[in-house]
């Protein structure tokens, strides 16, 4: 019996990129502009996407491959397609590698932030580009710095470049690469690597740690170490805490440093013993 492919448009890759681009957006929305005089472009941390969405594969995998022993063929075609070989009277499903509609396009781009190797920012690339040039207007690294975001986006979702790939593919010099360090783009990783970095986030990490550490300590302080969390959404915010407290508790759920109760009442934050953060 001759071999016959079958094509069939994963929806569920579709729904899910949508999904999760909507929750971005609301997390957006929680983000203090002001409080950086809208220089920074909104960012979120992408463990604070958990806190919406179960699971965590979801939002993780850019690529998703099942493990298929007896596939004979392999077909190349576009992401979020399935293929189903049927040979010899038996059918055989796997799937390929389906990207991330968000970063494959470049829509969006991924940060590593320096406080904690598991903080992992998500920022939209537009807003990226339309802060970085309003930073850089007026100074004399801008022609660089736009030559690189040329570079970037939408093409490269990469979180750092080494010294080979800024010389040889983006075709920068040692001073250009200066440059971009000067200007933020870029912060050094170690000796010839740099990280893809949010020019001025020094003082987003500042706030957004301290944020953390009061927040937390106000579930700790509760009684038993748990509180509703929309009592805790309720609360007024003191002077550690300069982000929204959604945007707070959105991190604090997702990065797993509190446990969520689910009760009559609604859901109960537990403090999670053993924090360090």
């Amino acid at each position: 019996m001759a071999s016959m492919h079958i094509v069939l448009e994963d929806t569920h890759a579709v729904w899910c990129s949508a999904d999760i681009r909507s929750s971005l957006q609301y997390l957006v929305t929680l983000f203090s502009r002001k409080l950086f005089n809208d220089s920074l472009p909104p960012v979120v941390l992408k463990h604070q996407l958990y806190s919406l969405h179960n699971d965590k594969t979801s939002v993780d995998k850019q690529v998703v491959r099942s493990d298929c022993n007896k596939c004979s063929t392999w077909d190349s075609v576009q992401s979020h397609f399935i293929i189903i070989t049927l040979m010899h009277s038996e059918a055989l499903v796997f799937s390929f590698p389906r990207q991330n509609e968000l970063r494959e396009t470049g829509e969006l781009l991924m940060f590593q932030l320096g406080f904690d190797s598991e903080a992992f920012a998500l920022v939209f690339a537009e807003d990226y580009r339309a802060k970085v040039l309003q930073g850089e207007a007026g100074r004399g690294t801008l022609g660089t710095v736009e030559k690189f975001l040329t570079k970037l986006i939408p093409s490269c979702s990469d979180l750092s470049f080494n010294k080979e790939k800024m010389l040889k593919e983006f075709l920068f010099t040692d001073s250009e690469i200066t440059q971009l360090v000067k200007s933020g783009v870029l912060t050094v990783r170690d000796a010839g690597s740099w990280w893809l970095s949010i020019p001025n986030s020094g003082k987003f990490i500042k706030y957004f740690i301290k944020g953390r550490k009061a927040v937390l300590g106000m579930v700790k302080k509760s009684k038993y170490g748990e509180i509703l969390q929309t009592e805790l959404e309720g609360r007024r915010t003191t002077s550690q805490v300069k982000f929204q407290m959604k945007y707070h508790i959105h991190d604090i759920i997702g990065a797993e440093l509190v446990e969520c109760i689910q009760t009559t009442s609604g859901t109960l934050l537990r403090y999670v013993d053993g924090n360090v953060n």
